[in-house]
């Protein structure tokens, strides 16, 4: 009997363990090569998660009645949900409508009584007015035009002390705030963005970078002579990738840091303010192949509720975050199938569904939101304009249809929190590891506890000195009897 039981003594562990990893597989996926939605745990695992958005179809030339976009790079989604699109190797503009209908191609535009055009243009922007803003890297100048797409004025390469001689202006991307300053961002300049008053001069740089040393590499600087530093890497700002504007006038930004803020939220004075109180830092995919390095996020679109999304080129996925830097869904990926792209350039949402330009293709895809994706969306919006009922409505239905968005549970516990239901709250805090939060409701919690039983607090404490002074007096009377007894 033994020997038979240590038979059945391996093999039975080798059965446990398997059954332990598919246990333990089953709640986690691979961040590398995946396709199906997922989401960052709290540890730092990627879990499976619903898909927020599912890609619907296609926008090609041919299928907008028009030529096949040639190495489209840009394009923008106005407030009316009117859609431009930057078809840069055609060196024209589409526009088309919400339903994508075709609405007009502009090709060129009047100066100084003469037909003008662009040259491989890169970025566009139209503003609430209908300006719209081309960045005509080709030609080396920003052009702005009117809703009717007649000139209003060329922005030519700057002539400034801020600038070296040997300055070359070649804008890339532009967008332009309520006040009508115009910001740029300029091929080769590392003192961040070029910023341009209403008259279109050149008055300052806003949001440089910071410059980040490698240690090693400037240890041997150190000890090399000075034909040898020459030719060592020179230490630079990083470049920026993109940029958004929201409609209080903040810069949405991107960049290559490979260091973990390759996303910034500027201010008027051009300092960070983008909030990281996430799980961890946005920055795109944090599980990666070490060989194959970080996401590489080459755009950025903000909407409402300070809800911004990036898109990831090196792995064609788009990352959705909060206010508060939590991602709250993923989607996209390489490759041939619907939904997937070659080499994508740029994307914008047009209401609740998104856009995603494909350069190589020259094709646009559609992505509509899931029931998954509406919800979420509603229920960040609604704590974000303080309704508190609705965002705890809303929040529980996300959770009950992806029970691994943890930080759903902090959104629920921060609505309980303004309701002032503080014991309910900590409860959800504690379930999303939110240790700043469940503090602040334990603290009130505490308080509410405190205030609503101080009367009986008081009366026990009362009594209990009450009773000690008695005991006290009644031990010295014992005391003197004794002692006039002996």
């Amino acid at each position: 009997m033994t020997n038979s039981l240590r038979q059945l003594k391996t093999p039975l562990l080798i059965l446990f363990c398997c059954l332990l990893g598919f246990v333990a597989g089953t709640g986690n996926v691979s961040a590398e090569g995946a396709t199906d939605s997922y989401n960052y745990s709290y540890w730092g695992d990627a879990v499976a998660a619903p898909a927020a958005y599912a890609a619907t179809e296609l926008l090609t030339g041919p299928d907008l009645g028009t030529k096949p976009f040639k190495e489209p790079s840009d394009m923008h989604v106005t407030g009316a949900n009117y859609v431009y699109v930057l078809d840069s190797g055609n060196n024209r503009i589409v526009v088309l409508d919400d339903e994508f209908k075709l609405v007009s191609t502009v090709e060129s535009f009047t100066r100084e009584g003469q037909p003008d055009g662009f040259l491989n243009p890169q970025g566009i922007f139209v503003s609430d007015d209908g300006d719209v803003l081309v960045a005509d890297t080709g030609h080396q100048r920003v052009v702005h035009l009117d809703s009717d797409f007649r000139l209003v004025k060329i922005i030519d390469s700057p002539d400034s002390e801020l600038l070296k001689d040997s300055f070359k202006f070649e804008p890339v991307r532009v967008v332009m705030d309520q006040a009508k300053r115009i910001y740029v961002m300029a091929g080769g300049v590392f003192d961040g963005f070029m910023e341009f008053n209403a008259d279109g001069h050149f008055t300052s740089f806003i949001g440089a970078n910071r410059v980040h040393i490698d240690p090693v590499e400037y240890f041997w600087k150190q000890i090399s002579t000075k034909a040898q530093r020459s030719q060592m890497v020179v230490f630079t700002p990083t470049e920026f990738t993109n940029l958004d504007i929201d409609p209080e006038g903040f810069i949405y930004a991107t960049n290559g840091d490979q260091w973990g803020d390759n996303i910034k939220k500027l201010n008027a004075r051009g300092s960070d303010i983008l909030r990281r109180t996430g799980y961890s830092d946005p920055q795109g995919d944090i599980l990666y192949i070490s060989s194959e390095g970080p996401s590489k996020l080459t755009d950025i679109d903000v909407t409402d509720s300070e809800i911004y999304s990036v898109l990831d080129s090196k792995r064609g996925r788009v990352f959705t975050y909060n206010g508060d830097g939590h991602l709250m869904y993923v989607f996209g990926g390489l490759g041939n199938q619907l939904g997937q792209f070659h080499t994508p350039a740029a994307l914008d949402r047009i209401g609740e569904d998104f856009l995603v330009l494909d350069k190589a293709l020259g094709e646009i895809t559609v992505f509509r939101t899931t029931e998954y994706g509406r919800t979420l969306n509603e229920a960040v919006k609604s704590y974000y304009r303080g309704e508190e009922e609705t965002a705890f409505k809303l929040f529980n239905r996300t959770i009950a249809m992806n029970a691994n968005l943890e930080f759903a549970y902090a959104g629920i516990g921060k609505a309980l929190l303004r309701q002032g239901d503080y014991k309910d709250a900590m409860k959800h805090f504690n379930r999303s590891l939110d240790q700043k939060n469940y503090s602040k409701a334990f603290l009130l919690y505490r308080k509410e506890v405190m205030r609503e039983h101080f009367p009986v607090i008081m009366t026990m404490l009362f009594l209990v000195g009450i009773g000690i002074f008695a005991a006290t007096r009644l031990r010295k009377v014992k005391g003197r009897r004794k002692g006039a007894s002996a």
